[in-house]
């Protein structure tokens, strides 16, 4: 992970942007400041399934037409920012298409467990969403909002399937860069909405 932190400040992937970097195998959310510096890390929790990618028209559905197998937090490059849900709740918006955001730990199903499972020790327990990113409340008005409110930022999502290549195509493993050209561009990236 820091490896992949000093690849985006050493090629300006992040375009000197407020970024975090979410490991969905650890289930761990990191958020830096512009220069590169950690303004903080917390677990969180994410979609129920393994994957890296989202069902086409997957935003569109239902919550009650999203069969387990197609909850997914998408891995890539998402040019993200402050905004609204449907229940009038501030949100950052990871991939607003896909309806994936960036939220404020939900527990309106006690069974779930959800403040519990950021709590445990290990990230075993952390796949429960629909996809979204669920964030310790304390950390999300205190570092989140923060560093995304009145300006987009970069969120980069790891993936746990794909080699790590795949999504991001300007990314080695040397942590150099190797152009950030338009042909290179790591996936999920909203090139001229920034």
């Amino acid at each position: 992970m820091r490896k992949f932190g000093d690849w985006i400040v050493d090629s300006g992937d992040h375009k000197a942007l407020p970024f975090a970097i979410i490991d969905k195998t650890m289930a761990k959310l990191y958020v830096f400041h512009p220069d590169g510096h950690l303004r903080g890390a917390a677990p969180v929790l994410l979609g129920l399934a393994k994957g890296d990618d989202s069902v086409p028209g997957i935003g569109e559905r239902e919550l009650s037409d999203m069969p387990p197998e197609v909850r997914t937090t998408p891995a890539g490059r998402f040019v993200a920012s402050m905004g609204r849900n449907a229940h009038d709740k501030d949100v950052v918006w990871v991939d607003y298409d896909a309806a994936v955001s960036m939220h404020r730990v939900i527990n309106t199903n006690p069974k779930e467990r959800r403040p519990h499972r950021l709590a445990t020790p290990t990230p075993a327990d952390n796949r429960i969403s629909f996809g979204c990113i669920n964030v310790p409340i304390k950390f999300f008005d205190d570092v989140v909002v923060p560093s995304f409110e009145g300006t987009n930022g970069i969120v980069y999502i790891l993936p746990e399937v794909h080699p790590l290549q795949k999504v991001f195509a300007g990314y080695h493993d040397s942590g150099k860069p190797s152009g950030n050209t338009a042909a290179n561009r790591p996936r999920g990236s909203t090139a001229g909405s920034e």
